[in-house]
């Protein structure tokens, strides 16, 4: 059979999680719930961070931008999944998937930026505390998010362009319940060896050099708590990296589960529960994380609650 170019391809076929009709509306239930709890608890960290002058500082300037990918993150595919159980129908359009797979790249490049400048406004508290307001001031840190979103829109566009360029056969069904472009690449009928080397070459930059700059700040970080006299003042130092490091674990560790469960299963099944932990369960708990974690987030969402200002 002769490839169809990217005119003649009209929609792409997600994986249905479920054939049986009697557990959809069951998993509807679900995903709705996850996803409304991720976008109200996303709200609550953001508000509380604009609201309260006590939290004015980089660390939650920072914290309330990743509460906003996240919130994004969410969008860009729980919604489409909802609305495919609720239709008993697993098809996407041709732009839709594509569009789609370029802002899982945005939002999910940036999340690995933000908690690599987040390890980096902990190191410099910590192992530069009297020259923390010089350099972590508010030019410099408005200055790491855009730069930060940019690279991240640049790559992504990127891959989204390489997309265009693949011819698609019959066989349109992708594995996930989203689109997400090496799974786009992989049912591609035409030659996809640029494809895969400009993608691994971007995935071994914009991912590994984030994660490689949150190890050597926290090496840098525990190598600084160490030398600290007194253990209540060591205590006191790592309680305010303890969020963020967990934070960093549940998202490498389930992005980490899921490539490890595309490259080597071959059950459709573990490879969309893998793919959910970091797109849905992830961004679900940043917020449970930091406010739980917290001190200064709790109090602040408490007087959020119970509608009384900020002390001044």
């Amino acid at each position: 059979m002769e490839p169809r170019n990217q005119t003649g391809v009209s929609e792409f076929l997600l994986l249905a999680l479920t054939e049986d009709p009697k557990v959809q509306p069951l998993l509807f239930s679900l995903f709705l719930s996850i996803y409304l709890v991720t976008v109200l608890g996303n709200l609550l960290i953001i508000l509380a961070v604009s609201s309260d002058p006590h939290l004015h500082t980089p660390m939650y300037f920072f914290l309330s931008n990743l509460s906003f990918t996240d919130i994004c993150f969410s969008t860009t595919t729980i919604p489409k999944m909802l609305v495919n159980l609720q239709a008993q129908n697993q098809s996407i359009p041709y732009a839709g998937c594509l569009t789609q797979a370029c802002f899982v790249l945005i939002f999910g490049s940036l999340e690995s930026f933000l908690l690599s400048v987040m390890a980096y406004d902990r190191y410099v508290a910590i192992c530069h505390p009297l020259r923390y307001t010089a350099i972590m001031n508010p030019h410099f840190c408005g200055l790491l998010i855009l730069v930060s979103l940019l690279v991240s829109i640049v790559d992504a566009l990127l891959h989204s362009l390489m997309l265009l360029r693949l011819s698609f056969c019959t066989d349109l069904e992708i594995p996930y319940f989203f689109c997400e472009v090496f799974q786009v690449i992989k049912v591609a009928c035409s030659e996809t060896l640029v494809n895969n080397i400009i993608l691994y070459f971007a995935a071994s930059i914009l991912g590994v050099l984030p994660f490689c700059g949150i190890i050597f700040s926290y090496i840098q970080i525990v190598s600084s708590i160490l030398r600290i006299p007194l253990a209540g003042g060591k205590h006191k130092a790592f309680s305010t990296c303890g969020s963020h490091l967990t934070v960093v674990c549940l998202f490498y560790g389930t992005a980490f589960g899921a490539y490890i469960s595309t490259t080597f299963t071959h059950s459709s099944r573990k490879t969309t529960v893998a793919s959910m932990m970091y797109t849905m369960v992830t961004p679900m708990m940043n917020p449970f994380t930091y406010s739980l974690r917290n001190r200064d987030m709790k109090g602040a969402l408490r007087r959020i609650i119970r509608c009384t200002p900020a002390f001044q």
